[in-house]
């Protein structure tokens, strides 16, 4: 990674998220097909912020204001270039989960460790509150579950119901923090 810091976000500067691209072209996604999941062809160009810029503001707001954890990655211009946050709240019956709620990396900065950087602060933060693993909703392109994958998510034992009515197509992993959350 050159030269990009990573460090904790503050609320004021929550605006800085429109420094950031998040177009995306998803060439494949998964798809529950007859009760198997496929990989199939969607050819879908997303030019900008999946359920609109507003809505993830609102988010970023929301989980720093409720205690939560929000860290971006800056470049050498000090441009924001990427984020992660964190939701402060538990959920689970047999482990303790928290939400990585948002990651987005700027379209010319993906594939450079930035995401995998990011995800690491995250994981660290979760650790610290003693939570069991965190919970992703991840989006279904194949780029996104093969992120998740790369870096140690596996399909969520424990699903949160709500968070995968909100988007049944979003594919509901988790990261293993401890020993003790371990199936």
């Amino acid at each position: 990674m050159e030269n990009i810091v990573i460090r904790k976000l503050e609320l004021a500067e929550c605006d800085r998220l429109s420094e950031i691209n998040p177009s995306q072209f998803i060439g494949k996604a998964w798809r529950e097909i007859d009760g198997c999941r496929q990989l199939i062809d969607i050819d879908y160009q997303e030019s900008t912020w999946p359920n609109g810029y507003e809505n993830h503001l609102i988010g970023l707001k929301k989980t720093i204001s409720d205690g939560g954890f929000a860290v971006g990655a800056f470049d050498s211009n000090d441009k924001l270039i990427g984020f992660g946050t964190l939701n402060r709240e538990f959920f689970g019956e047999k482990f303790k989960h928290v939400l990585l709620d948002q990651l987005f990396i700027s379209l010319e900065h993906r594939n450079k460790g930035i995401g995998r950087n990011l995800f690491m602060s995250c994981s660290n933060m979760a650790k610290e509150w003693d939570a069991d693993k965190i919970y992703i909703c991840a989006g279904s392109a194949e780029e996104t579950i093969a992120f998740y994958r790369s870096i140690g998510c596996s399909e969520a034992i424990e699903v949160n119901r709500t968070l995968y009515e909100k988007d049944t197509r979003d594919i509901q992993l988790e990261y293993v923090l401890n020993n003790r959350s371990e199936a």
